[in-house]
């Protein structure tokens, strides 16, 4: 990837509210030129973060969670929940899409790390492992100039919380062949107890200007949050009800399946022979898609033919960035939703 002709800078998260450190990476993306690559480096306390199509309920023990003070929210990409706590470390790189390129841009977290001793390296669609269990996983968000991949370093988190506070499905779980979601992972103070969210902080940043700046210092991004009314829309959107829990109408039929690529429930709420209303929660990386099907089947006669066919065309007009994974899932999707339907409609 060529770095020369871009302009890197650093942001910092200010304090542990997920709300807050959500927004401001939204603002960072909408507001990224088109020359720019941003490193932003924030925390979390005590809090769930959802993908963006998932079902809080079901990710998360929320009650639990609310109880002992922690924050649910929910992201702008896709994939999995993640628990975050001052043991973790969230990075996120911002860069215009056309630069976007997952392995290659991950490079710095992995160096990062190698530098420091750790044997990291990549596994599976998107982790970092070390010694066969998982230090850090990612998701991105594909804008439409502007992209970034987001995801946590696991330091010295508190794994019995990770555990206590998210739901994980018995498919998923076999899925990977393993027993529970605290055999998956493991923090970096297990392969060495010197390792800090400080050093790894450091390294990443080191690293970052190495790539992207020669090695010099970056310049640091601030805004005013109190006078900034774009940062407080955005703000106001991460805290809000309807955003972290949406609204969860009675559905007539639901519908879930595990496939390799993710977890899809899809759920519709039926009225006068129509899809009413079309949901689909899903764990898969493709955070734009999910919604564009549950779009494609609201408001079609719930009819085989003409459900498959809304579907079938919302996945074909999909830009994929994997061609051969593009299609797997589309033939995949497709199969499990007629076969399923067939047992519904006559």
């Amino acid at each position: 990837m060529k770095t020369k002709n871009l302009t890197a800078k650093f942001a910092a998260g200010d304090g542990y509210n997920p709300w807050y450190n959500l927004a401001l990476e939204e603002y960072l993306l909408d507001n990224l030129a088109e020359n720019e690559i941003i490193l932003y480096l924030w925390q979390n306390d005590n809090t769930v973060v959802i993908g963006r199509n998932q079902n809080a309920w079901q990710e998360c023990r929320v009650g639990d969670l609310e109880a002992n003070g922690g924050k649910l929210a929910r992201r702008l990409s896709g994939g999995g929940a993640v628990f975050h706590d001052k043991g973790n470390l969230n990075y996120t790189l911002l860069m215009p899409r056309m630069k976007y390129d997952l392995k290659e841009n991950l490079k710095v977290i992995l160096k990062a790390l190698q530098d420091l001793g750790v044997k990291a390296e990549f596994s599976g669609r998107n982790d970092i492992i070390c010694d066969g269990k998982k230090i850090s996983g990612n998701a991105y968000y594909l804008g439409t100039k502007a992209a970034y991949i987001h995801g946590t370093v696991l330091i010295d988190s508190d794994l019995e919380k990770l555990v206590s506070y998210l739901k994980v499905s018995d498919a998923k779980i076999k899925s990977k062949g393993i027993d529970s979601v605290k055999a998956r992972v493991m923090n970096l103070s297990q392969a060495d107890d010197k390792l800090s969210v400080a050093k790894i902080k450091d390294s990443i940043k080191t690293n970052f200007a190495e790539i992207y700046n020669q090695g010099q210092p970056l310049e640091e991004i601030r805004i005013n949050d109190s006078e900034n009314e774009e940062f407080k829309k955005l703000y106001d959107k991460y805290s809000s009800w309807d955003w972290r829990f949406g609204k969860s109408p009675d559905f007539d039929i639901s519908l879930n399946n595990r496939f390799d690529w993710g977890e899809l429930e899809l759920n519709l709420k039926l009225s006068s022979g129509t899809v009413a209303k079309a949901v689909l929660y899903s764990d898969a990386m493709y955070s734009d898609l999910i919604p564009k099907i549950s779009g494609a089947l609201t408001a079609q006669p719930f009819e085989l033919e003409k459900i498959l066919k809304a579907a079938k065309k919302s996945l074909a007009d999909y830009n994929w960035q994997d061609e051969k994974e593009g299609k797997k899932i589309k033939e995949e999707f497709l199969n499990w939703l007629e076969n399923e339907l067939k047992t519904i409609i006559y």
